[in-house]
């Protein structure tokens, strides 16, 4: 969920819904966490469990009609539904468990500052994205472009310096590639990955394809790139001699960044497009600058939602879904009133993952999802603590991205970087990414959904106090969310095999399918893209429907 900035620089230049469980006190009284207030919020999943027992769900008590029901009110399902009411069909509904819309990229506030709960930044990005800059000129992120042809984005919507910081040996060294104490065979592996990296990003396959790009749909198909998808990342490093700790340190932090998962764990492919894919350009930034909010993507997604008027409900559950003579029947469960509606509609999206999908399409034949746990999806602790102070070690001052070299955590962005004046004694708000790797994401994901607050938080604070030691008295308020499902992680065979291709065909031309599931790259812009893609399928199909 956060960098591959310093990389660029070097190279080129959460359907889940959310509740407030059971607020508890930061320890028992007398302790040193007793002065820290805060709750742990996650995914509501007593109500999404009823999936797997509809029974215990009233019978519907009204019947509504629609032309198309968008299941899912992530980035793709909002993509969706945005471009269908730009493209003639506005006669739309889109329901969405949660009790707000954007999937992982939800966010929160409290009286010092707005914070991300999950994705929290976009790169600047290729400027052939048409789709995405019209958006992002359209919310007054981009806001204009230069006699060049290229795109000026919004100076506060730039990151601020500065940027980056890694904590190694005590020292706050500039960026996030690892610098010191490096040996000169340490060096040479860094600069040959990188060189490797370059060729990479200008490669292209028989095809004429771009090897690496996003959307990576467009990728070539060219077999010399795509067989990188069959072995792992740590496997292709081992045959390729990239041995050096630091580097491999670095790069199996760059996979558990953007995949929650491991380099053992994602493949080659992968691995290698988290960096050869970007190469954004602007006129007054660079590819390896991004664009936050102190909200994070939540900024982005909230305009999407304002795209369009048409219907659209959160709080509600999609519990069964059955092919009919002239369309789909959908039934929906209202969390909050406890009422269930029956929706008619000519047309259906999932824009759920795909273990949603699965119990969705029960009762529907001919479906090609992915067998269930076929897909590795993260589980993920994200922690937003306010602290009134953070004792600084030597080196690099506080900055937007904050790591330590050999955490377990991929440290923290401070939330409140954007702000127009940012001062030493002022409260601010870090936002600490934890993707939960140590064990299968099956058990790691039951361990953390059985985890309490009280349990929580001292590893926390104890993680924190690595990066500032000190910090604990500190620290006002830190709120917690456990994310389940954080985002789908490109194992080995995922991305080139044949299934996820076959994954998102419509069915019937009355069932589509959209989500970052079917990229196998959970992006905003590979979410905003499958939307875009799925709404183009539907507007394609519908006079074709009996």
């Amino acid at each position: 969920m956060k960098t591959r900035r310093t990389f660029l620089r070097q190279t080129g230049a959460a359907l889940t819904g959310a509740m407030l469980l059971p607020a508890l006190p930061g320890c028992a009284p007398g302790s040193p966490l007793a002065h820290i207030k805060g709750q742990l919020w996650g995914p509501d999943a007593a109500t999404g469990h009823l999936l797997r027992d509809p029974s215990r769900i009233p019978a519907p008590s009204r019947t509504v009609e629609t032309e198309v029901l968008i299941v899912g009110g992530g980035v793709a399902g909002l993509a969706a539904r945005r471009w269908l009411h730009r493209h003639g069909q506005p006669n739309t509904l889109l329901v969405e468990l949660a009790s707000h819309t954007g999937g992982n990229s939800a966010a929160g506030h409290n009286a010092t500052s707005a914070y991300p709960w999950g994705a929290h930044y976009l790169p600047v990005p290729d400027v052939r994205n048409r789709e995405l800059l019209d958006f992002l000129q359209e919310i007054g992120t981009l806001t204009g472009y230069a006699p060049s042809g290229l795109p000026i984005y919004s100076d506060y919507h730039l990151c601020h310096d500065p940027e980056e910081r890694l904590n190694i040996s005590g020292h706050w060294q500039e960026g996030l590639v690892p610098a010191v104490g490096l040996s000169t065979t340490d060096q040479q592996q860094f600069a040959r990955f990188f060189k490797l990296i370059e060729d990479l990003k200008a490669a292209r396959g028989r095809d004429g394809r771009e090897a690496f790009c996003i959307p990576l749909d467009h990728a070539s198909a060219d077999n010399e790139y795509r067989q990188l998808d069959q072995i792992s990342f740590a496997d292709y490093l081992v045959r390729e001699n990239f041995t050096a700790l630091a580097l491999r340190w670095y790069l199996d932090y760059a996979c558990r960044d953007d995949y929650g998962a491991t380099a053992t764990q994602v493949s080659a492919w992968a691995g290698l497009h988290y960096f050869a894919s970007r190469k954004g350009r602007a006129h007054n930034a660079t590819g390896a600058d991004v664009l936050t909010w102190p909200q994070g993507n939540n900024f982005l997604v909230e305009h999407l939602r304002k795209q369009a008027t048409a219907p659209l409900q959160t709080g509600t559950l999609a519990y069964d879904l059955r092919e009919t003579a002239t369309g789909i029947e959908a039934l929906l469960y209202d969390v909050a009133t406890r009422q269930s509606t029956r929706v008619r509609a000519r047309q259906v999206l999932l824009a759920t993952p795909q273990h949603i999908a699965h119990r969705l399409l029960a009762t529907v034949p001919g479906h090609a999802l992915l067998p269930p746990g076929a897909l590795h999806h993260a589980p993920w602790l994200i922690a937003n603590l306010t602290v009134e102070g953070l004792p600084q070690g030597p080196g690099r001052p506080l900055s937007w991205d904050n790591v330590r070299y050999g955490s377990a955590s991929l440290g923290y962005i401070n939330a409140t970087q954007q702000a127009l004046q940012q001062e030493d004694g002022r409260s601010k708000v870090i936002t600490l990414y934890w993707p939960l790797t140590e064990e299968a994401s099956g058990p790691a994901r039951r361990r953390a959904y059985q985890t309490t607050y009280a349990e929580w938080l001292p590893r926390v604070v104890a993680e924190l106090e690595t990066y500032h030691p000190g910090v604990t008295k500190h620290i006002q308020q830190a709120d917690l969310w456990v994310w389940g499902h954080g985002m789908v992680a490109p194992t080995p065979g995922l991305l080139w095999g044949p299934a996820r291709a076959a994954a998102h065909q419509p069915l019937r031309n009355r069932i589509f399918f959209a989500h970052t599931d079917y990229s196998g790259i959970s992006i905003f812009e590979e979410g905003f893209y499958q939307g875009i893609r799925a709404a183009r399928e539907i507007l394609a199909t519908a006079s074709s429907i009996s």
